[in-house]
Formats: structure tokens, sequence, C-alpha cells
């Protein structure tokens, strides 16, 4: 399965080094499954049998291993932006970008030509607002602020949470993965410069 791929390819840029990261892509709507990445794994050497599918609820339906701590996060960006995709990295860039604008509740991205890479921007003059969430280890609670969050910022691509990493997503894999490369590209055109 491309998420596999996709797993390995982000390890080789760093994005998701060891057992960090989590990647999930909608396998049907009615029932509502989404494939997503066992937690606990190596993205290094990412398999297609180390997806799990989950319902609405996050309970494996398919699948022997254990789904993501983070399946209810994955689960709130599929419903509240109608995703096809989420893919979520550990990048350096993103992790240090979240603590250094946590302050501030988020970072605007503007005048960068990759700007029109993301989904609905036609110019580099486009104000993008990336939000940035507090962690937290209680996954209900932290799924209810990132859903207020989504709902606060309706044309956000993605979102950081503090001192952890990105969140994108996209209407199928492939613009997912566009709109990640695009948002890692600029957090770290961001950090580099400011």
């Amino acid at each position: 399965m491309l998420l596999a791929a996709l797993g390995r390819s982000f390890y080789a840029r760093g994005w998701a080094l060891g057992t960090s990261g989590n990647f999930s892509a909608v396998v049907s709507r009615d029932p509502f499954r989404i494939a997503i990445t066992s937690t606990g794994l190596d993205k290094g050497s990412l398999t297609p049998d180390q997806l799990v599918q989950v319902d609405a609820n996050g309970t494996v339906t398919e699948g022997s291993g254990q789904a993501s701590a983070e399946t209810a996060l994955h689960l709130v960006v599929v419903r509240a932006r109608e995703a096809g995709a989420v893919l979520h990295t550990h990048s350096i860039w993103s992790t240090i970008i979240s603590e250094l604008h946590a302050a501030q509740g988020g970072i605007w991205i503007e005048g960068y030509e990759m700007l029109k890479g993301l989904q609905g921007v036609k110019s580099h003059t486009h104000r993008e607002w990336l939000p940035i969430v507090e962690n937290d280890q209680d996954m209900a609670r932290l799924a209810g602020v990132v859903d207020r969050t989504l709902t606060q910022h309706p044309e956000a691509h993605g979102f950081l949470l503090q001192g952890h990493g990105l969140y994108t997503w996209g209407g199928d894999l492939g613009q997912a993965k566009r709109h990640l490369e695009i948002l890692e590209f600029l957090l770290e055109v961001i950090g580099r410069t400011r």
C-alpha cells in the first residue's frame, strides 16, 4: 500500500525517524474505515501488513497491530475536513517552529511561491495561518481541541502540535503528500531565515 511506501520516504527525508509519525487514508466511507499505521513501528522499514483498519470509533476492524495512539486525531481531521488522507510527521523544523511560536497560537506564512502548492492557493501573496495546538497525552481531550481549532480556522491546510510535529491532510493521498512536502519546506525556510 502507498501509505507504507510514503512512511519509508518520510523516514528517508528525516520527517518520521524511528517510531515517530503516523499516516492514514480513508478506505471506505460506508461503512467508515481508515487504514492507519500501527503504533510503535520504525517508519524506515514500514510494510503494508503493518497497517490496520479502524472504524469511526477507532476500533481495529482489520489487521493484527494496535492502531496509533493518535488515531482519534486522524478521525477528527477526516470528519472536519472530509479528508481522504492524513499525514503526521515529527521533523526537526516543525518541532522547533511549534515551540518558537506557541505563545502566538500559530504562525503566519506568506510571500513564498511554494504556497501555491496548497489546494486552492493561487498566489505567493496568500497568507496561510498554521495553528499551533498545545500537546496533550489525553487523546480524547486533544481531539476536542483539534476539532475546535479546525472549526476556528477553516482555511488552514495543517496544524502543529507543540513540541511534537505537523499534521496535514488532503482529499486523497497524493494531495496530502503534496501539502506535507509544501508545509515541511516552508517550515524549514522559516526556521533557517527568521
